[in-house]
């Protein structure tokens, strides 16, 4: 039986680069190379995509040819350039393990859908939606769930946090792993935080701190419908939880301990869990995603952030999740890949 040829994209040109490596290398060691034949295309932090022997820490240092994806239908698959000429490699699926922008926000997706290729994860749409907090807060309120209170600035509007109190947090709207995010608790150190924000984003947002447990539940879509993962729980020492952002993450977070199976009842886990079915589904997203909760004392869940292609490093929440549930990482991604090639459109 024939291997399906697996094009496997990592790196991105976002804060989020080397985070992707290290998802994408362990990813490369958890694929069945029986079923698969992959190949693994590294996007430089200067945007060059390069098709490489394997993703790692220097993957820039190896045996480097250039290849992107054609968006002609026509001619599917890898365009390689070999001694100045291209030759097309067929792709049968792609595995997006990007993060952030320009990676999770919808223009990878465009390209991949004017390809006409099958490719794991949400299509643009979702993409967009959840990429930026702000429309997932008002697209997941309409449904009913409860969103932080929020304000979104632009780049030249004037702040007024009337009806807010502190602390607030003031955070990229469209960025990830907590960085460009700030905790505010007092006015004068606002400005700093504003700033701070505006590094990564034009668009910034100030939110109400949500007093709770921080929680999160992985959503995995396939054929027969969705299968969520147990309940992680992120228990704090001091300060707020700042994945990726560790000296050592693969060793230990300074201020955080994630806890899996959450220590919370059956009540709340089930709660949880069909919350973020809800969520998953307001949004449109397909595929994969990990939804990030608050659990307030009085039984509430409020929405935090959805990240449609979460990292998969071997200290990542998402598969962590899966393998409590009894998925390990290569059986995921069985099922990714399945569903993707399976056409599943809503």
């Amino acid at each position: 039986m024939a291997r399906t040829k697996l094009a496997v994209l990592f790196g991105g040109a976002s804060e989020e680069h080397p985070i992707s490596v290290k998802s994408a290398q362990e990813v490369a060691n958890s694929l069945d190379l029986d079923t698969y034949e992959p190949f693994y295309v590294g996007i430089t932090q200067g945007g060059e995509w390069m098709l490489c022997d394997r993703p790692g820490p220097t993957w820039e240092s190896g045996d480097l040819v250039p290849a992107v994806l054609s968006p002609d239908r026509g001619m599917p698959g890898l365009l390689v350039l070999e001694h100045g000429t291209y030759r097309t490699i067929p792709i049968d699926a792609v595995l997006p393990v990007l993060h952030g922008k320009l990676g999770e926000d919808g223009a990878v997706q465009g390209l991949l859908d004017l390809s006409g290729i099958p490719y794991v994860g949400c299509d643009v749409q979702s993409s967009v939606l959840c990429m930026d907090k702000s429309l997932a807060y008002l697209v997941v309120g309409s449904a009913g769930i409860a969103t932080p209170q929020f304000r979104a600035v632009a780049t030249d509007d004037e702040v007024d946090l009337d009806g807010f109190t502190y602390p607030v947090f003031v955070k990229p709207a469209r960025s990830g792993s907590s960085f460009g995010v700030s905790r505010v608790d007092r006015g004068e150190d606002f400005a700093r935080a504003l700033g701070a924000a505006r590094e990564y984003d034009s668009k910034v947002l100030v939110e109400r701190a949500v007093v709770g447990s921080e929680v999160g539940c992985a959503v995995l879509e396939t054929e027969t419908g969705l299968i969520v993962g147990e309940v992680d729980q992120i228990r704090l020492s001091h300060g707020f939880f700042r994945i990726h952002q560790e000296d050592q993450p693969e060793i230990a977070s300074e201020n955080a301990t994630i806890i899996v199976p959450a220590d919370i009842s059956a009540h709340q886990r089930l709660l949880v869990q069909e919350t973020a079915r809800a969520i998953f589904r307001a949004l449109g997203c397909r595929g994969l995603a990990r939804v990030d909760m608050f659990l307030q004392e009085d039984g509430g869940v409020v929405l935090n952030e959805v990240n449609t292609f979460p990292g998969m490093t071997s200290y990542s929440r998402y598969p962590r999740m899966m393998a409590a549930a009894g998925l390990p990482l290569d059986e995921v991604l069985d099922r990714l890949v399945g569903f993707a090639l399976s056409g599943h459109r809503r």
